[in-house]
């Protein structure tokens, strides 16, 4: 598949919810509506199957599902990223091959961890990378993230990036991820092709000055976000800092309010959507903070409030 956007992968990149009916079942006619939306909305490409896409919810069967359903109606229009993180280095080799093949511009995997015990020295995690770089040819973004509870010093993470043919994109969503990102592009240099943003951009100023040139977030609002990073990376940072400060509020309802919930009732509200519904045992917002997210939104008007009325 030819994407739209050649390498190096530069700009917003959000997440995409995993859309269920009422019953919790996948709706894959909603979900294309979501994608369309999402690429209405500026989003220079889009991530599947992530967390915050309740991927830890999903059957093997229903990923596919979402995986197919999503790269053959985005068509090349924006390149997609598609998350394989398995424990298992085969089984994350032979996801990441499939994704591949059906068409994702990348792969975003974490390293390699189970519960809140099970984990794997550095060596075990450099050949867990190594085995999955060797079965594809497009980038892996290697996501750095609390859930994980997994340290990646910036010394392997560079390590990686100039001995593992693949290994170029890294999301750094740890405490202090601007001093990490700098470390990082400091330590491996050009091999670093993509030092991203994470976390529904709560720390997106410090991290573009940090040198991130990617900024992977949720799903609801990529037009607010490329009002920040559009003209961050276009040299005009005084400009980016007003944008940052008029999006910051509901940047964090959503990062310290809603999570995962707060993309899908935006959707929901706008008409992308037809449920809101998460997956149980994930409950719904509370409603009073459901009317909190509508609120510091509608003052900002995003497309995603409009675009389904």
């Amino acid at each position: 598949m030819i994407t739209t956007t050649q390498r190096p992968y530069r700009g917003v990149f959000p997440v995409a919810p995993t859309i269920f009916d009422e019953r919790g079942n996948l709706d894959l006619d909603g979900q294309r509506r979501c994608i369309d939306f999402m690429i209405d909305a500026g989003s220079n490409g889009i991530c599947i199957l992530a967390n915050f896409s309740e991927q830890f919810l999903l059957t093997d069967a229903e990923r596919d599902s979402v995986m197919h359903a999503v790269l053959e109606h985005v068509a090349g229009r924006v390149p997609v990223i598609v998350t394989t993180t398995h424990f298992s280095s085969v089984v994350c080799a032979s996801r990441s091959r499939q994704a591949e093949e059906a068409g994702a511009a990348m792969v975003m995997v974490m390293p390699p961890y189970h519960g809140a015990t099970f984990r794997v020295p550095e060596a075990s995690i450099y050949e867990f990378y190594r085995t999955v770089s060797d079965a594809i040819r497009i980038p892996i973004m290697i996501q750095d993230a609390p859930v994980a509870g997994t340290p990646l010093s910036v010394d392997l993470l560079a390590r990686m990036a100039k001995e593992l043919a693949n290994v170029s994109y890294f999301k750094i969503e740890v405490p202090m991820a601007a001093a990490k990102l700098r470390s990082l592009i400091a330590a491996g240099g050009s091999v670093v092709e993509g030092p991203w943003d994470g976390e529904e951009a709560i720390t997106l100023m410090a991290d573009l000055d940090a040198g991130a040139t990617g900024a992977m977030t949720g799903g609801g609002y990529p037009d607010g976000i490329r009002q920040i990073v559009d003209p961050y990376l276009a040299g005009r940072r005084e400009e980016a800092t007003a944008a940052y400060a008029r999006w910051l509020p509901l940047i964090n309802y959503e990062n310290r309010q809603s999570g995962l919930n707060a993309c899908k009732v935006l959707m929901q509200e706008g008409g992308v959507i037809r449920s809101e519904a998460v997956r149980h045992p994930l409950q719904p917002l509370h409603p009073a903070t459901r009317a909190g997210l509508i609120e510091i939104a509608r003052q900002l008007d995003p497309l995603v409030l409009r675009w389904g009325h």
